[in-house]
């Protein structure tokens, strides 16, 4: 049987082009693309790659635990695996982003790509351009033209003042100055609260409904996360009352079970699960099968790094949903541009006149750029079957 015989974490700091302000943040200015890298290798030499955000030191100690964990074990029994992830859980420690390396390498051991291992047929899908920072009225035309003359023909852009009749007013403009030409949808982002910085507009639930009216006026593809995502039962009369369709779900780490739950309490249209947060690959396809169930939307949320944007990109193309749906590119430019945001890749996930071509090599489907993870990364932590390696000063040097 093949077994995992060797574990590698990385820290990876790489640069953008210029400095990007996520709109979910406020206060950050980001100018690098940081992320946690692992690599698993097996036995007869079968790499699974996978990562997720990381700006410091907060993931510094987890090689110990994942070596206890999985160094032995089948990477293609993915139920096994997952519950130990979940054991990292119990400890407070969600590493949902883990699951895509096994599926990594179970498609190179098939020699498939992981879409269609799972029975996707879709080669091809349809994107939405997904812009990450408030922009002003004039400001948010001109990327909308560009975005347009490059062939989406869907756009989200970001919401989130202290005064509604200011986020009323940009999806207004936008959505009547691109009427007929392009869709408009926005992401309010109260779903998750990153305060840290600065403080940032809650919305109650009768705000969330006099935006939902203002962008059901305007004709808004979908609103999306506009209340804060452990109110269940507020998101669903929300859906119950709104005239535009209500999406979320990107970052629930109880993955499939509440999911679920929240599918049959009505919650949302569109369900848009990151398999890096929200369970993993198998449990975002198992969210699928029950929105095809219920008769409502699925649509993977994809703004982490290019190996977020890849995992998710399987999980649409066998989910069934490509043929009906747009799937998140994420594009804010000067700033967060593939170029950056795949640094270590080979070649950047890019799109084709809004489209994206699935890759067809097996697993996941990239190429790590081994000169530029020299160049931007730092391997901290290396343990096999047989020894264990902490490289502490590597972390400290690169942070």
């Amino acid at each position: 049987m093949q077994v995992i015989d060797r574990i590698e974490l990385y820290h990876v700091n790489a640069p953008l082009p210029a400095p990007f302000a996520p709109s979910w943040m406020p206060g950050l200015v980001r100018h690098t693309v940081s992320f946690y890298l692992v690599r698993f290798i097996t036995d007869d030499g079968v790499e699974g790659w996978s990562a997720f955000t990381g700006a410091g030191r907060e993931r510094a100690g987890l090689g110990d635990n994942l070596a206890g964990l999985f160094l032995g074990q089948d990477p293609e029994d993915i139920e096994r695996l997952s519950e130990r992830i979940h054991i990292l859980a119990v400890g407070g420690n969600f590493n949902w982003w883990l699951e895509p390396a096994f599926w990594d390498i179970k498609g190179k051991n098939a020699g498939l790509p992981v879409y269609k291992l799972l029975g996707g047929t879709d080669d091809r899908l349809r994107l939405y351009a997904s812009s990450g920072e408030i922009r002003d009225p004039g400001e948010r035309r001109e990327e909308a033209e560009k975005r347009l003359a490059e062939g989406f023909d869907t756009m989200k852009i970001r919401v989130h003042d202290w005064d509604e009749k200011v986020d009323i007013e940009h999806i207004s403009d936008i959505a009547t100055y691109m009427q007929g030409r392009m869709k408009i949808s926005v992401d309010c982002n109260q779903a998750f609260r990153l305060t840290q910085l600065a403080d940032a507009p809650k919305w109650s639930l009768e705000r969330a409904k006099r935006f939902a009216d203002a962008a059901a006026d305007v004709e808004l593809a979908w609103v999306e996360e506009p209340l804060f995502g452990e109110w269940h039962e507020e998101m669903a009369q929300l859906r119950d009352y709104s005239r535009v369709p209500i999406a979320g779900g990107e970052l629930h780490v109880m993955g499939y079970r509440e999911l679920a739950r929240m599918v049959k309490m009505g919650c949302y249209d569109i369900y848009q699960p990151d398999a890096m947060w929200a369970g993993g690959i198998k449990q975002s396809l198992d969210v699928a099968r029950v929105c095809h169930e219920a008769g409502v939307k699925f649509s993977p949320h994809t703004w982490s790094n290019g190996f977020g944007f890849i995992a998710n990109a399987h999980v649409f193309a066998a989910s069934g949903f490509a043929g009906e749906m747009v799937f998140e590119y994420p594009l804010n430019e000067p700033g967060w541009v593939p170029h950056g945001r795949d640094a270590i890749m080979m070649k950047p996930m890019m799109h084709d006149r809004g489209w994206f071509d699935m890759p067809q090599a097996p697993g996941l489907g990239f190429e790590i750029d081994h000169k530029a993870l020299e160049k931007y990364g730092r391997c901290f932590f290396k343990a096999s079957r047989r020894e264990t390696h902490w490289m502490p000063q590597a972390l400290a040097d690169l942070l």
